[in-house]
């Protein structure tokens, strides 16, 4: 059976008008660190280090037009294995969302992750570090 290592991130989703505000809050206010950002326009983001191995994704505004009920988009948890895990949350009946895949979150930043909904409607990651 899978095992989760901890919180790798949360993320948070503003609206476009809010994104820089919501990262200087979270830099210049709460004091967490530029870790590494990506994207550009309406697809930037960047991940901030909360002082831990947990992180914050701050994610540019709603891009897929489905309303939310708030900002919260995800908790991603920080695991060794992705695709075996991912197959034993689907043999327990939970629908998974987006299938194990690899990419690139920067240049030297290659993640291997996969989504899933939890048992209160909540959004779930599994997030694999490959470097």
């Amino acid at each position: 059976m899978g095992k989760i290592n901890g919180v790798h991130h949360i993320a948070l989703r503003p609206t476009s008008e809010l994104y820089e505000k919501t990262v200087k809050f979270y830099t210049e206010i709460l004091g967490c660190t530029f870790v590494r950002g990506w994207g550009e326009g309406d697809s930037a983001a960047c991940m901030l280090s909360c002082g831990d191995n947990t992180c914050m994704e701050i994610l540019h505004g709603k891009t897929d037009g489905t309303p939310k009920d708030s900002n919260f988009e995800h908790v991603a948890f920080w695991v060794d294995e992705v695709d075996n895990f991912i197959e034993e949350i689907r043999a327990a009946g939970y629908q998974v969302t987006i299938e194990p895949k690899s990419l690139n979150l920067t240049p030297d930043y290659p993640v291997r992750i996969a989504f899933f909904i939890g048992p209160c409607g909540e959004t779930i990651e599994l997030f694999k570090e490959l470097k």
